[in-house]
């Protein structure tokens, strides 16, 4: 820049400069203080490369605009707005690793070069110089970020509350530039502590949406700036059983949330008869599945490398009766060994003849001198001809538990074999490797969705599977990579509904970040149902949110407040920016204006959120939600107090007439006959205006 000043100056270096004549499409904005505010992409780029040819555009990595973008230049139009990024090219950074480039070049070097000792970044700032929207989660998390704190060679910053918000701000400690390049390299460790947080605010304040993005970040996942993508991506994870959400409301029970006692009927095995009455089993709640996941997991259930489901059928066998002490031995054989094991009769089918049923079923028949009641539908003809002519290699089977949970995962790596055991029975075998072994059992819906059936062996419908669960399962305990354990997301959505003592019992202790699994502290605790030892694994993660219209965060169980991080979601007005322009209507000012009313009536716990407006297209949309959710909301924190509503809403007077104002109208009740004396307290009648009316915003917006 400062040669193509030269150039304008006095002419220098032309011989390159003269070739790219009058700049059209694509500028980029300077990085420090200089009279010319954007220069043109193309000029620069040829002059860096020495080149007097090349495409100015960004459609190739090579060309000037995507050269200038990639190293962290905000590009321009003619007009000197930023020109949106196209997403088609897959050669342009963008996300977190673009904003961190940005901050560097803009804020934090330039602030480092004039020697200052702190610069202070301002999210809302940043994306409106990158042009970026509704995009605040993902740059607050790229600015307080480890990366570019490695990045900038800079400490943590920093950070004002609320967070994320377009307010937010992140104030950098500089050094010299020989400083940064020496910080302790300490300052930049990657934090692996489990994450107990709750986002707390009013109703509306993006609460939702920034749980979602909290939750892909913790899982160690790119957050996308898009909504729809970083939902697309959040489903994903939900899918694949790295984050479970609940709701908490004044019913939720501990049986309901860690651990209990449910009815069950059935057996499981070869004997394929069901077992009369019923018995009482301990079930699994969404806190304890989700920590069984964490705690299993060695870190493999993504990249190019994991075992996949395309292609392959799933089979659901029994090895043995799961409920039968006299048949444990034979899954820990087969377990032990490397196959699976079929039971039914002691029949070699290894013989080529037998890729037929009717071949099976002769043989069956002779093996009991005429058959009996057998026919070719029995489960002694059908399971012998699955296991020997349905399986393939590289086919996966998961071995059941009773009918409600499943024990192991492996792949079948071997043909049919028969293998003949003292005393006879389960003589068929497969040779299996076995991806995934959990001998306390997991709840089949986690995979499947519906309970498994009375059959030894059949085929699973791909349409019931959870893919991406299964196949998170099916990775979960490889050891031929990094034992970095994946991480794992428990959301619960109104945290302060419930009775925490009730829900979170004696387990309240080890959500502490140093008594987790493998930590210095670790504490187990022994269930009262079940009578297993249990412990929190370190890569689980608890968000919470609370909606402080409800309930004040000071009302909280005190055991659980020593437990979380509080961050607090207020609302911004200065995301309805873009919304006001498009209705019409000032919408900052006017969320602003009745927010300062509640405040100053009721508190500052029970604004209206910002996201309330967020979809407002036109004035209409305005006013729907004035109508069917802003006042009716007004209505209840005052209890139908309507002076305090038409105060809040700019239509109170200092009189006791009628009152047309722009949202409501107050009209004088009469007294019925008999109470006219002039004793009588003036009384009203509040009404909303008729969606003929209209509501008229002008005096709300002007105060």
């Amino acid at each position: 820049m400062d040669a193509f000043d030269r150039y304008s100056q006095t002419g220098e270096q032309s011989e390159i400069f003269r070739h790219f004549g009058d700049p059209r499409d694509y500028w980029v904005r300077s990085s420090r203080d200089r009279e010319n505010r954007v220069y043109p992409s193309k000029p620069l780029v040829g002059y860096l490369l020495d080149k007097t040819e090349l495409n100015g555009g960004w459609g190739q990595k090579a060309d000037a605009a995507a050269r200038l973008h990639n190293s962290g230049f905000i590009i321009f139009d003619q007009h000197d707005e930023p020109v949106p990024v196209p997403e088609r090219y897959e050669h342009l950074i963008s996300g977190a690793e673009r904003i961190r480039l940005c901050a560097l070049n803009y804020f934090i070097e330039p602030a480092r070069e004039k020697h200052l000792k702190t610069v202070t970044i301002r999210a809302g700032g940043l994306a409106s110089a990158m042009g970026l929207k509704n995009a605040f989660p993902n740059i607050c998390q790229a600015l307080g970020g480890e990366k570019l704190q490695q990045l900038a060679k800079v400490p943590p910053p920093a950070i004002s509350e609320p967070n994320p918000s377009s307010s937010t701000t992140f104030t950098y400690q500089l050094g010299s530039k020989s400083e940064a390049d020496t910080m302790d390299q300490a300052s930049t460790t990657i934090s692996t502590s489990a994450t107990n947080l709750i986002l707390y605010g009013p109703p509306g304040t993006g609460k939702t949406f920034a749980t979602a993005a909290e939750a892909v970040r913790l899982c160690g996942e790119p957050v996308p700036q898009d909504r729809a993508e970083l939902m697309a991506v959040y489903e994903r994870l939900v899918a694949a059983g790295r984050i479970e959400f609940v709701t908490f409301h004044q019913s939720m029970s501990y049986e309901d949330f860690v651990e209990g006692r449910q009815p069950m009927t059935g057996a499981d095995g070869d004997g394929e008869a069901e077992s009369a009455g019923f018995r009482l089993e301990t079930v699994h709640g969404v806190f304890r599945r989700i920590a069984k996941r964490a705690e299993t997991s060695r870190g493999r259930s993504s990249g190019d490398d994991m075992i996949r489901l395309e292609g392959r059928q799933v089979f659901k066998m029994s090895i043995g009766e799961a409920n039968n002490p006299e048949d444990a031995h034979l899954f820990e054989e087969a377990i032990e060994g490397g196959y699976t094991l079929l039971g039914f009769d002691d029949i070699d089918w290894s013989d080529e003849k037998y890729a037929s049923r009717e071949a099976i079923f002769e043989a069956c028949k002779d093996h009991r001198d005429g058959g009996g009641d057998i026919d070719a539908r029995s489960g002694w003809v059908q399971m012998p001809f699955r296991f020997r002519n349905w399986v393939r290699q590289g086919d996966i089977v998961i071995v059941s538990k009773g009918n409600q949970q499943f024990r192991a995962i492996g792949e079948f790596v071997g043909d049919y074999e028969f293998k003949p055991r003292p005393g006879g029975g389960y003589a068929h075998r497969r040779a299996v490797r076995w991806l995934w072994v959990d001998r306390d059992g997991v709840p089949v819906s986690e995979i499947y969705s519906r309970g498994f059936m009375q059959q030894s062996i059949y085929l699973l419908y791909d349409s019931e599977l959870n893919i991406p669960a299964l196949e998170r399962y099916m990775n979960s305990q490889r050891t031929d990579g990094g034992d970095e354990p994946d991480h794992f997301v428990l959301i619960i959505d109104e945290i302060n509904r419930a009775n925490i003592s009730r829900v979170f019992g004696e387990l309240i202790t080890l959500l502490e970040a140093d008594q987790r699994l493998n930590q210095p502290n670790a504490v187990r605790v022994r269930l009262p149902y079940s009578g297993d030892e249990f412990g929190v694994p370190s890569n689980l993660h608890i968000l919470g949110t609370m909606n402080t219209a409800d309930r004040s965060i000071a009302l909280l169980d005190t055991a659980l407040r020593r437990r979380f991080t509080f961050r607090e979601m207020m609302p911004d007005a200065s995301i309805l920016e873009d919304a006001g322009q498009k209705c019409g209507i000032d919408l900052p000012r006017l969320l602003t204006t009745i927010n300062k009313r509640i405040e100053y009536l009721y508190d500052r716990e029970h604004q209206i959120g910002h996201a309330y407006f967020t979809a407002c297209r036109s004035q209409a949309d305005v006013d729907e939600v004035m109508r069917h959710k802003v006042i009716p909301l007004l209505a209840e924190y005052f209890f139908e107090d309507w002076a305090k509503i038409a105060a809040v809403l700019g239509d109170l007077e200092a009189h006791e007439g009628p009152i047309a104002g722009g949202f409501l109208k107050r009209a004088i009740l009469n007294p019925p006959p008999g109470l006219e004396d002039g004793d009588a307290v003036a009384r009203f009648r509040w009404q909303v205006r008729s969606v003929d009316e209209g509501f008229d915003y002008s005096k709300l917006v002007a105060a």
